[in-house]
């Protein structure tokens, strides 16, 4: 830094004078003294960067740096001048004017660290990283105990994507300050952007603990959970931030949205109202609310929550959502397409991109509702747990279990008795999604002689706590025993279930269980629901299912092609070793004739005839939560208008068509 030249008389007599009134409080004195001797020919650096300052300590930033430059420009090199004039430009939001003054000239010749650190906090607000990186490297290089340098350094390094070198510095922070809870933070999150995610979730888990009071170590866990798929970790982590931050409106819209995924509703809709109670505006908690009334047919509650966000002042484009899905309950499909005009891109994006397509579809323009699906399957390929490569995975699973599934190795299994529980085998009621299985439960849901579980995970965990697939073989009458009595203990942690009435265990892909199903329940009963595999395949494409590394092979026609082709021939494949005892339901059939088809099936199951099974509406609207994308149907009145929908589509569809057309013809359908 260039040596300050020595005062005139005249100069440093009235500085000593302005001082002296300064520290006495007599600012206005002191700023009246500096003034009238710039106007006398006084030192227009010393004096403008007195009258500077004053101006800054006064709150006139305006007038602070109109005299900081004055003197700045007179002195280029003078750091405290320099560093005056940056802070009071930031303090004025002129951050690029900042940086014209941090230059790293000056930042580099300065030994006092302050400017190179004003340069690289400024540079990195206006997302100029790799000026800020240069700057905090020269910082820490000469002062290495600076923590909050080696901080900014790492935050820098990462949005460079030099997460190695992120982690590097933020670990050295730290280390220097390890009670810094937002640098413990900063280095999770390198550490998952470098693909070290066991790390970071030690570093989360440590900082939780370390910081009981503090819930942001918990949400950034919630979120890593997230991102990799474990939903039962996820959900515990939100809980725990929530107890810890209750009045964080934005949490408690996570915690809505996490309780709906898991039909915890009761508590989903608990926490929406907590956020809108916190803070009225919040969008979110609107959407959330809306997306479960709709879940649960209480579409009479979309006019009092419109109404509620109308009076709360809630954002255009969040009521434009929520009135649009009103008009598609009521059959309003203009207004619909006119209220999602108003919908910003931002707002529930894949949900607004599929309500414009089935409202598209209602009103008969076909190309324009598919582009429109096709948007909400981009939309949700692009999120972060990769539903496409979830779904490869799966399809890969089912390839493997087929393969092994030969008569060499169905003859190594290990003989088995049938078990005395006192508990009959279930029924499982199976087919492709979107084949008419929740039209079937609901009306088997209202015969007195039933219980049914729709899609509910009893099996899955009997499958996981054997072992998985390989392990059938080894099952003696001891497994199979405790494999069943494991399956009726978690039916009864959902239903009531006594062996009173006959237990429907309704999963579609449970056509993919037969081994275990025959395994465990050898006199086991199918019922096998048959669509059109085009209206099927279609169907699917157009339903916005929630992502399970199933549900995801349908974001692509050719990869949903694929998965119903290998479920089909791993169940045919099942039934030429099996006995399996399946009665079919065709679709199709079923639209026409309810009665004419329910009466065999319930004759089938050995049920009496109840007139009640045949309302499906009224059992619907009872059972409350309905948790497939046929929520909305099964409460309308059986209508035959998805009946051969495809042909509308079939240009579109024309290149799964050789896959599925042996399926076709299988099944009785025709292209």
């Amino acid at each position: 830094m260039a040596t300050a030249p020595m005062l005139d008389p005249i100069t440093a007599d009235v500085l000593r004078e302005a001082v002296g009134a300064a520290q006495t409080g007599d600012l206005q004195r002191a700023r009246q003294l500096a003034e009238n001797a710039l106007l006398r020919g006084g030192d227009v650096v010393a004096l403008n960067a007195f009258l500077g300052m004053l101006r800054a300590r006064a709150g006139d930033a305006a007038g602070a740096i109109r005299h900081l430059k004055a003197a700045h420009g007179g002195r280029p090199g003078d750091v405290t001048i320099a560093c005056n004039l940056i802070a009071a430009l930031i303090e004025s939001g002129d951050l690029a004017g900042a940086l014209e003054v941090a230059t790293s000239k000056l930042a580099f010749s300065d030994a006092s660290l302050r400017v190179a650190r004003y340069r690289g906090f400024v540079a990195q607000s206006l997302d100029r990283f790799a000026d800020a990186a240069e700057a905090y490297d020269y910082v820490v290089a000469r002062a290495p105990g600076d923590f909050e340098s080696w901080n900014n350094l790492g935050n820098a390094r990462s949005a460079l994507g030099d997460f190695t070198g992120s982690v590097d510095a933020l670990e050295r922070a730290v280390a220097l300050d390890p009670l810094a809870s937002p640098t413990r933070l900063n280095l999770a999150n390198a550490l998952r952007a470098a693909d070290r995610d066991e790390e970071a979730e030690q570093t989360l888990r440590a900082a939780a603990a370390d910081f009981p009071d503090d819930a942001r170590a918990l949400n950034e866990l919630y979120v890593l959970f997230k991102r990799q798929a474990r939903q039962e970790e996820a959900l515990p982590a939100l809980e725990e931030a929530v107890r810890r931050d209750p009045k964080d409106p934005d949490l408690q819209v996570k915690l809505g949205i996490e309780y709906g995924l898991v039909n915890r509703i009761a508590e989903a809709e608990r926490a929406f109202r907590e956020a809108i109670a916190l803070n009225p505006v919040i969008s979110d908690a609107y959407l959330g609310l809306v997306i479960q009334y709709e879940h649960t047919n209480r579409e009479n509650e979309f006019a009092p929550l419109i109404a509620l966000a109308e009076a709360n002042g809630v954002d255009p484009g969040t009521l434009g959502f929520l009135r649009a899905m009103e008009n598609r309950r009521q059959g309003e499909f203009e207004s619909a397409l006119e209220n999602l005009s108003h919908v910003p891109p931002a707002t529930e994006p894949e949900r607004t991109a599929h309500i414009r397509a089935t409202v598209l579809d209602r009103l008969g323009r076909t190309d324009e509702a598919f582009a429109a699906f096709e948007e909400t399957a981009r939309l949700h390929q692009a999120h972060p747990t990769q539903p496409l490569r979830r779904g490869a995975e799966m399809r890969d699973e089912i390839r493997k279990e087929a393969e092994l599934l030969t008569p060499d190795w169905i003859a190594g299994w290990r003989p088995a008795q049938a078990a005395a529980d006192g508990f009959a085998d279930p029924v499982f009621l199976v087919g492709f999604p979107r084949s008419g299985t929740t039209l079937l439960d609901t009306i088997l849901m209202g015969h007195p002689g039933t219980t049914v579980l729709e899609e509910q995970p009893p099996l899955n965990l009997v499958d996981t706590a054997i072992g998985g697939f390989e392990k059938l073989a080894a099952l003696d009458d001891a497994g199979i025993a405790k494999a069943r009595a494991h399956y009726f203990e978690e039916v009864r942690k959902i239903e009531p279930y006594d062996g009173s009435t006959l237990l429907v265990d309704k999963s579609p892909l449970f056509l993919h269980k037969v081994p275990l199903i025959q395994r465990l329940f050898p006199n086991a009963r199918f019922i096998l629901a048959l669509r059109h595999p085009c209206d099927v395949l279609l169907s699917c494409y157009m339903s916005n299912f929630r992502l399970n590394a199933a549900m995801a092979n349908f974001l692509r026609l050719e990869d949903a092609a694929e998965f119903y082709d290998l479920t089909f021939r791993y169940w045919e494949r099942s039934g030429q070793f099996f006995p399996v005892n399946v009665h079919t339901i065709v679709y199709e059939k079923l639209i026409e004739n309810v009665e004419g088809q329910v009466r065999p099936l319930l004759e089938f199951l050995g049920l009496e005839w109840h007139e009640g099974a045949l309302d499906h509406q009224r059992t619907a609207k009872s059972r409350g939560l309905i948790t497939t994308a046929s929520y909305s149907q099964v409460t309308e009145p059986i209508y035959k208008r998805a009946a051969g929908r495809w042909e509308r589509y079939r240009t579109h569809l024309e290149p799964i068509l050789p896959t599925l057309e042996p399926w076709v013809e299988k099944f009785g359908y025709s292209l």
